[in-house]
């Protein structure tokens, strides 16, 4: 079946299609039925199901006779080392560090932190929690230790694994005085700390609360497989930027493992045994779904990659790890792209390399501007699929089914919504909007499988945040449109609609013609404060290497390609040159902030921004030109 055979058949009886989307994965006890309805737009799936996460993703490979295929492959520029472990390796692995959990007490329902770097071990925790039973919140290895400390606090877990340190270019970052200040910092304690000591720097371990890693394995038996309700929660996901209380996305087990696995032939058309590779990290939800479970969870082989796309040692790293390993399908977020395409805008490095098993690349994780979307076509010669998801659903919202049908790509659209999501374009009223009128997107309800049920212990604030705006559906934050075909394009968070003299308009769609000018690699569009028309727009915009013109005329034509191209209407005079971009540490640039600097208003410091000595730069950038204001 195609695409709209197969969107048509699910939507003609969404729970058949479902109940039959879960005869793919291992249940121990098939649930009766697909959907579960509480009332107040609350709903969950599968939940009369009995299930193990770990065991659909380790041990029924094994079990099939696969076990010598290759589970994991762990390529890391930074140490130059690089390490294969087959399922049957793998399943050793997780049973035995499973049992050294359970052996100290962990079992169903108790929450763990996992604060690692890019390493098969944070896999092997994530994996081992799932064997369990017990719920998983992975924090970014790195992350500050107030921030880790609030995130202690919401999930109360009775133990932490972790590793000494993590690598980045040129420096090692110590997690444990991290670690430790963080439990210093939070009122809840756990009982117990795994630490990982890695060789390029190793920690002091506190007695008593601190243990080895593999010290605490030994004299350990294999834990087996726990099973949970279809409805038990997987893992809690702290959505990045959260200031205040955090907000804890909760994931269910069973709707997580059925969805995951639909995606990985339909969306991604990948094969058990191909090699996948999501360049991403664990700490964000594209590493939980798509370098540890939806791989696993399809019999893929995984790349973990610790390393960067460009520095570590230089642009090809992508590429050399797409020959070496024969990578498949390739997964990264357009910030990625566009830091190599910065560093290299004429390809040279991809001359380099044989990229002839690369089905196709993936784009997620922000709005993939068309400019880079076509240099890449271009330069790789392969298809480049964008496609456009969040942290609360775990997996794709609105993309290209190359597994199913390959529809053509509409640069700029991540193309149309899949099974499971009944996309609308509302305007501020919950009105529908025509085909190409700019609103709110938003979701019908159900969710599908494997998307947030609520948030963890905050049921309350689930409502408020997700289902209060337009009742009856899911508000995703996001504005766009939907042209004549249903294809979907994603232009701004819909906070990032600016008002100009009455007028409702897009910073995506400026960043679109900023991006297509030929000196710039990366730029941003925010809105500020004007007292005539409400806000104006200003540009900033980081150019490509090499590029030596004056950098007020470039300013100039990118002022005139506005005028040009969306009309006076923007009025857009101001374009400024920055070396770089205030962003998240998973590539989302910081506007928001910008725009609170730009504005002089006070703003706390967002707990996942890449370098804070950005903020300054823009600043000072801002201030030449009579804004920010001290």
């Amino acid at each position: 079946m195609g695409y709209r055979e197969t969107y048509d058949r699910w939507k003609a009886d969404p729970e058949a299609y479902w109940m039959d989307q879960a005869a793919t994965i291992d249940w121990i006890t098939p649930p009766t039925k697909a959907l579960t309805d509480h009332g107040d737009n609350l709903y969950e799936w599968y939940a009369d199901g009995m299930v193990n996460g770990c065991y659909n993703a380790v041990d029924r490979h094994v079990e099939q006779g696969r076990g010598d295929q290759l589970a994991i492959i762990h390529d890391s520029p930074i140490t130059g080392k690089i390490e294969k472990i087959t399922y049957s390796q793998l399943k050793e692995r997780v049973e035995y560090l499973a049992g050294a959990l359970l052996a100290r007490g962990v079992e169903k329902g108790d929450t763990v932190v996992i604060y690692m770097p890019m390493i098969p071990q944070a896999l092997e925790a994530m994996l081992a929690c799932a064997r369990l039973g017990a719920i998983h919140s992975v924090v970014f290895g790195g992350f500050a230790a107030n921030e880790l400390a609030v995130r202690i606090n919401d999930c109360k877990p009775k133990a932490i694994m972790a590793a000494s340190c993590g690598l980045e270019p040129g420096r090692v970052v110590e997690y444990k005085p991290l670690l430790d200040s963080a439990i210093e910092q939070a009122d809840h304690k756990p009982e117990l700390c795994l630490i990982l000591q890695r060789e390029e720097h190793p920690c002091e371990l506190i007695e008593g609360r601190d243990l080895d890693w593999y010290e605490a394995q030994k004299d350990c038996l294999p834990a087996a497989c726990f099973p949970v309700e279809g409805n038990f929660p997987a893992y809690i996901l702290y959505t990045s930027g959260t200031t205040g209380a955090p907000k804890g996305v909760v994931r269910p087990t069973g709707g997580h493992l059925v969805a995951l696995n639909w995606t990985m032939k339909n969306i991604y058309n990948v094969d058990p045994g191909d090699v996948f590779w999501a360049a991403s990290d664990v700490g964000w939800v594209v590493g939980h779904s798509y370098i540890c479970y939806a791989p696993l969870i399809h019999g893929n082989t995984t790349v973990v990659f610790e390393g960067k796309p460009i520095g570590t040692p230089d642009a090809g790293t992508f590429w050399r790890i797409i020959e070496e390993h024969n990578v498949r399908s390739f997964f990264t977020a357009p910030t990625a792209i566009r830091a190599v395409k910065r560093e290299d805008p004429t390809g040279e490095f991809i001359k380099k390399y044989d990229l002839s098993g690369l089905r196709a690349l993936y784009l997620a994780g922000e709005r993939a501007d068309p400019d880079t979307i076509e240099w890449a076509q271009e330069k790789l010669d392969k298809p480049v699929f964008d496609h456009w998801w969040q942290t609360e659903t775990g997996y794709t919202i609105a993309g290209n089914p190359a597994g199913l049908e390959a529809l053509p790509v509409k640069v700029g659209s991540p193309t149309v919504p899949m099974p499971g999501y009944d996309v609308h374009i509302l305007d501020e009223a919950g009105h529908p909007q025509k085909p190409g009128e700019l609103g709110a997107i938003a979701i019908k309800l159900p969710l599908p499988p494997g998307t947030l049920p609520t948030l963890w212990g905050a049921t309350d604030r689930f409502i408020k945040s997700y289902l209060t705006t337009f009742p009856g559906y899911y508000e995703t934050g996001d504005a766009g449109m939907m042209d004549e075909d249903g294809y979907l394009y994603i232009m701004a968070r819909t906070d990032d609609v600016i008002n100009v003299a009455g007028h409702r308009l897009s910073t995506g769609a400026m960043e679109e013609v900023l991006a297509g000018h030929p000196d710039v690699a990366e730029c941003a569009v925010v809105g500020v404060s004007d007292q005539l028309k409400g806000q104006s727009p200003v540009g900033f915009l980081c150019l490509s290497k090499g590029v030596d013109r004056p950098h007020a005329e470039i300013a100039a034509e990118c002022v005139k390609r506005i005028r040009d191209q969306i009309g006076p209407v923007a009025a857009f005079k101001t374009a400024l040159v920055v070396d770089r971009l205030p962003k998240t540490r998973s590539g989302k640039i910081l506007r928001a902030t910008m725009v609170k600097i730009a504005d002089s208003q006070p703003f706390k410091l967002p707990a996942t921004i890449d370098d804070p000595a950005i903020l300054d730069e823009i600043k000072a950038a801002l201030q030449e030109i009579g804004y920010a204001k001290d």
